[in-house]
């Protein structure tokens, strides 16, 4: 039911994004003659490791200059499961050149289905840095936060390296999610990826996470291997 339920989600988002496109891409133009932009950045992959490991990425918004929709999603499938799987919908305004502010809601389908009050600060830090920050609080009271940040090297026009990075923190434990309180999971990664167009890339993405502290040691005695390396080929696409 919760898978049904996420696929239902994730074509909801692409309806929503693909409603507002136009014939100049992103931008849509209404009799009122007010203008509605739209920007889904969509990452698909895939690793042969581990019997197969499948993870979507969705990020993106709709609408003007100052207000806006904006819609998230990710997940990883191991060897056909799903093992955890997010959507996220905000509303968000512009508050500075390079900066906004975002407030909504989560939805986790797994591991465990659960509803988050959400609030988020997205943009542009210095020397380039894109930057995500996230506030979120649980139905039960629970408390994390969640850092994002990305660089673009550019090698040549076409080819492009963008090293990645995100944490997760928690201000207590989620025993039924495998999570312990403080720094619970690290992920580093090194995407490298050929621009064919614009708005199309494939890319091969390298990836180091590691469960720390209680997060990990809940992982061991689960069986898990609280580190992992993987190299996944992939999709970005844009619309």
């Amino acid at each position: 039911m919760r898978r049904a339920l996420f696929s239902v989600a994730v074509g909801v988002i692409a309806l929503a994004a693909t409603s507002v496109a136009a014939e100049e891409p992103g931008l849509v133009q209404h009799a009122e003659d007010a203008s509605i932009f739209n920007m889904i950045k969509t990452e698909l992959d895939y690793s042969p490791q581990d019997d197969g490991l499948f993870t979507w990425d969705i990020d993106g918004w709709v609408g003007g200059d100052y207000e806006r929709v904006w819609l998230r999603s990710e997940g990883h499938v191991p060897d056909g499961d799903v093992e955890d799987a997010e959507a996220q919908l905000y509303y968000g305004w512009n508050f500075d050149d390079f900066w906004d502010a975002l407030v909504g809601l989560r939805h986790d389908f797994e591991p465990i289905d659960e509803t988050y009050l959400a609030a988020s600060v997205v943009g542009l830090a210095p020397y380039f840095f894109e930057t995500e920050a996230s506030l979120f609080v649980s139905t039960e009271g629970d408390v994390s936060l969640r850092l994002e940040q990305s660089f673009d090297l550019l090698i040549t026009q076409r080819l492009i390296a963008e090293p990645h990075l995100e944490a997760n923190l928690f201000a207590q434990d989620v025993e039924e999610a495998g999570i312990g309180a403080g720094l619970s999971e690290i992920e580093l990664g090194l995407q490298l990826r050929y621009e064919i167009a614009r708005k199309f890339a494939p890319y091969v993405d390298l990836v180091w996470a590691r469960k720390l502290g209680e997060t990990g040691r809940l992982a061991r005695d689960d069986g898990e291997d609280p580190s992992e390396a993987t190299v996944r080929l992939g999709l970005r696409f844009w619309f």
